[in-house]
């Protein structure tokens, strides 16, 4: 018994050796509605002999419940798990299934084949070596063939099958396969797809999924199993482009040990070889490499290590190690490719969170340059990006970062978006290219500082941000203000919402994106003018929490003072000074603040004002008190 339970446990060491070892291939299915994406993969798992007997037995009971494939099983219920995707017979998530073979293993995503499910796709593509592309041979290449083969092309896999399914349906008919494959490869052509093979298929019944069929003796090409078995994997560019570690994290374990742990996402790298930190440009060498298993000579792409140097310089969580002899590019502007995967829009101007590696970084958009109809690939004009849509625009960041295009490295060179308050992920990107202002524009130092400006002045320069709602008593109270410190000697300036409007934003609407460049570009005159010295009252609706912060963050710590004035709707509505509810009632005012667009309370203002027990020369005086530093703003 003992040399029995000897010989088992060596055959399962002997069998997790071999797994461990076999190379990993990722790709996606993607297609029409319908184009048997699912039956697919369900029909991969069933071959490759990845089902327990429960399942098997789940899998034969479903089939027969379901009753849409005549008896036979319909593979397809083993990958749509959702009970969505059962009743409607469609794939609505990302569905992620594991297999294996002799000779590899694979992860495969079955990505949804709806317009309205597109971010679905790109998160399932963005990991991918090789897309299988599904035509339903009935119905040849449609519209969404040719979105996805666009968005195949974009995400940057180059190696693609294009799976002709249901010949069955056609009797394995060869014209047919050739009339698609010749259609297909036409359109391929004009988006720069060109590593392509085309395979004749019935994944219902199993026709040269695993093996050659009889019923297509006309194909000599292989079988798709052996296609993904012995296609190269797209990791092996990257292996032999320059080395990259982006920084996860600083080891400091004890005084004498400093080293720096990352993923190698490209190249490699050998002990005593030159080394550069990006952004900051510091060199080093590498004094040693170590991985789980001890110290090495040597380490290269898609090994986690940490490196030590040989010199005592200052690298920190996201930056990028690299080679001496090939560094990436640092810059903060850019023009990239953006995929908008939220309900709400992308706002030109509004701050958003950007991470790229294992780097955090403040980050705001341009209008984009253009929005992708990826049904027909044409450019159109676009203000903003909304869910599921595609564009070009140009990208500020808050810091320099480094980065490799996309196109030279996906690891370097892709982004995903964050909302700030939220933590939501709201996009992804593609960087192409640094725009030239961010190396040839720089700051420009000057001697005369708000330090110098606030003490000609004898006061502390500050911004005093007034927001609510229409009709709150905002102008009112900042005005009061004003009168206030002007009588006290202060330098000061007013920036009014409306007066503003009548100048500097007199070319911006009250769309959501228009109101958030309005009060970007108020936020930066209101910096402007406290780098003079003044204290500047700024009162605007400013309904979203996101600008707001964007202003603070601007001014710089203890500058920004948020004035909450909190006047219930129908307090302000019943004062309506300008007939503007009214009109936003009739339907004569779109986008308007409480009635038609949200406004967001401040969370934790400076200074709350409760205009239904407080009157405005209270509230003028409690507000001056805080700017002075001599009263209780509460």
């Amino acid at each position: 018994m003992a040399h029995v339970s000897t010989m088992i446990a060596d055959d399962i060491e002997q069998y997790l050796s071999t797994h461990q070892t076999k190379g990993l291939l990722r790709f996606i299915t993607c297609g029409s509605v319908d184009d048997g994406k699912s039956t697919l993969i369900g029909r991969l798992l069933y071959e490759s002999k990845m089902l327990f007997e429960d399942q098997l037995s789940q899998l034969e009971a479903d089939s027969k419940k379901v009753g849409t494939q005549g008896g036979d099983l319909d593979f397809a219920l083993l990958v749509d798990g959702l009970t969505a995707e059962r009743e409607q017979g469609i794939t609505i998530d990302v569905a992620y299934r594991f297999f294996s073979t002799e000779k590899r293993k694979f992860i495969v995503a079955d990505t949804p084949g709806h317009e309205q499910y597109t971010r679905n796709m790109v998160t399932g593509a963005s990991t991918a070596d090789v897309a299988i592309i599904l035509i339903d041979a009935r119905k040849g290449v449609l519209t969404q063939t040719r979105r996805h083969s666009y968005l195949v092309s974009l995400i940057g896999i180059r190696r693609i099958v294009v799976a002709i399914n249901k010949l069955d349906m056609v009797d394995y008919a060869q014209d047919v396969f050739d009339r698609i494959e010749a259609e297909y490869r036409e359109f391929a052509r004009q988006i720069g797809l060109e590593n392509i093979v085309c395979i004749p298929m019935s994944a219902l019944r199993g026709d040269n999924v695993t093996g050659p069929s009889a019923n297509t003796p006309w194909y000599q090409g292989s079988a798709l199993m052996e296609y993904l078995e012995t296609v190269p994997i797209e990791d092996d560019a990257q292996r032999s482009g320059p080395f990259r570690l982006p920084v996860q994290w600083v080891n400091r374990p004890h005084l004498n040990f400093r080293g720096y742990a990352g993923n190698i996402v490209s190249g490699d790298i050998r002990r005593g070889e030159r080394i550069r930190v990006l952004p900051s440009g510091k060199e080093s060498r590498v004094a040693s490499i170590i991985t789980a298993t001890g110290e090495c000579d040597s380490a290269a792409c898609g090994q986690s290590v940490t490196l030590t140097l040989e010199d005592e310089i200052d690298v920190s969580r996201g930056d990028v190690i690299a080679r001496t002899d090939a560094p990436p590019a640092v810059a903060d502007q850019f023009e990239a490719t953006l995929v908008w995967m939220s309900d709400e829009p992308m706002l030109p101007g509004r701050p958003y969170l950007l991470k790229i590696g294992t780097r955090l970084v403040g980050a705001t958009g341009a209008q984009p340059k253009y929005k992708i109809n990826v049904n027909t690939l044409e450019h159109l004009a676009a203000r903003t990006l909304d869910l599921n849509e595609i564009g070009v625009c140009n990208l500020s960041l808050d810091q320099p970062i480094a980065f490799d295009t996309y196109a030279e490295n996906r690891d370097t060179g892709g982004f995903i978006v964050i909302d700030r308050l939220t933590n939501n992920t709201v996009g992804a990107g593609m960087l192409h290219f640094a725009l030239r202002r961010s190396q040839n524009v720089h700051w420009q130092a000057i001697d005369v500082d708000r330090a110098a400006h606030a003490a000609l002045k004898g006061q502390t320069p500050r911004i005093a941000w007034f927001t609510g709602l229409s009709g709150a008593g905002k102008s009112t109270i900042a005005n009061l203000v004003e009168k206030k410190l002007h009588a006290l000697g202060k330098h000061t300036y007013l920036l009014d919402g409306d007066n503003v409007r009548h100048g500097l934003n007199k070319d911006l609407g009250f769309s959501e994106a228009d109101r958030v460049e309005n009060i970007r570009r108020v936020a930066e005159v209101a910096r402007l003018m406290t780098d003079a010295g003044l204290i500047t009252l700024v009162s605007f609706i400013s309904p979203f929490r996101a600008e707001r912060n964007m202003a603070r963050a601007l001014a710089g710590a203890g500058v920004f003072v948020e004035i909450f004035v909190d006047t219930p709707i129908d307090v302000a509505e019943q004062r309506d000074p300008k007939g503007l509810y009214k009109k936003a009632r009739r339907g004569e005012l779109k986008n308007f603040t409480g009635i038609d667009s949200p406004y967001e309370p401040p969370e934790q203002p400076e200074i709350r004002i409760d205009t239904t027990t407080d009157s405005p020369e209270q509230a003028a005086e409690r507000v001056v008190a805080y700017l002075l530093g001599d009263g209780n703003p509460h």
